[in-house]
């Protein structure tokens, strides 16, 4: 996991290639020219989407995870509440998972976790090591705009 600024996302270069490059885009003007059709920047190894919703409460949340993703969250409107698990530590919600789509959902909460609070100006790398707890409240619900990226690793 990385948690930063957006002026700082160049120190966090030279891991791969298209981490580099979307993180390089981590820019105001790159970011409000994101629109809920994905933007794919190199295909399917690299693309962007806005993402808008409201923060919802835990009973309503849930554990996520990718193991051919790298996601990049960075929140440009309200303020996010994520949380960061192993995924070892926690169970497959199969019937909710789609691996074809790379999207792994869980069961359960887990009591071992990071919490980050994200608002405008920095974002969240999430690593396949890094399931994600999306859309958590922070001072009850806000509407929240975010640009994730999605970064092929091979």
């Amino acid at each position: 996991m990385i948690v930063a600024k957006n002026a700082d996302a160049a120190n966090y270069k030279g891991f791969n290639p298209l981490l580099d490059k979307a993180l390089d885009l981590l820019t105001p003007e790159f970011l409000a020219t994101v629109g809920t059709d994905t933007v794919h920047l190199d295909g399917d190894k690299l693309y962007a989407t806005l993402n808008r919703f409201e923060t919802a409460p835990d009973s309503e949340t849930f554990f996520e995870s990718h193991k051919r993703y790298l996601d990049i969250h960075a929140v440009t409107k309200g303020e996010e509440r994520m949380e960061i698990a192993n995924p070892a530590a926690l169970t497959v919600d199969e019937a909710a998972s789609r691996p074809e789509g790379d999207f792994y959902a869980y069961v359960e909460k887990c009591a071992e976790h990071q919490t980050i609070i994200l608002r405008p100006g920095t974002f969240l790398v999430a690593f396949p090591d890094d399931a994600h707890r999306c859309k958590g409240q922070v001072n009850g619900a806000s509407q929240v705009e975010k640009v994730v990226f999605k970064i092929l690793i091979e």
